[in-house]
């Protein structure tokens, strides 16, 4: 997985913009949460240079306050841990916790 770090609000605005372009992948991670960190290791098996998918990285112990604003533009439940796969500016998928597998966001993510 080729993920960017996202570490400040200013970020999203650049994700809403790319996510015309390309599907933006958000992971929200819980550096101290075990369940997170399963969830991890699941989604750094998935391709996203592949998947033609720009993936993101939130360290949301670290970046709490971005972490909400990320609930807020893209109109998401807070959860941790959490997938958000943003298209044309808007939250086509999301998934938390162990419900998290690369087999049901490979099946979400648009072909054109």
């Amino acid at each position: 997985m080729d993920w960017h770090p996202i570490t400040e609000i200013s970020q999203l605005d650049d994700i809403y913009k790319e996510s015309f372009e390309v599907p933006c992948l958000i992971f929200k991670h819980s550096t101290t949460c075990p369940i997170s960190f399963a969830a991890k290791m699941r989604v750094d098996d998935f391709d996203s240079n592949q998947s033609n998918v720009k993936s993101y990285f939130l360290d949301l112990l670290q970046f709490r306050q971005i972490s909400n604003a990320i609930a807020e533009t893209f109109k998401v439940h807070h959860e941790s841990p959490q997938i958000i796969l943003i298209k044309d500016g808007e939250c086509i998928y999301d998934e938390s916790h162990l419900d998290i597998t690369v087999s049901e966001l490979i099946s979400q993510i648009p072909t054109t």
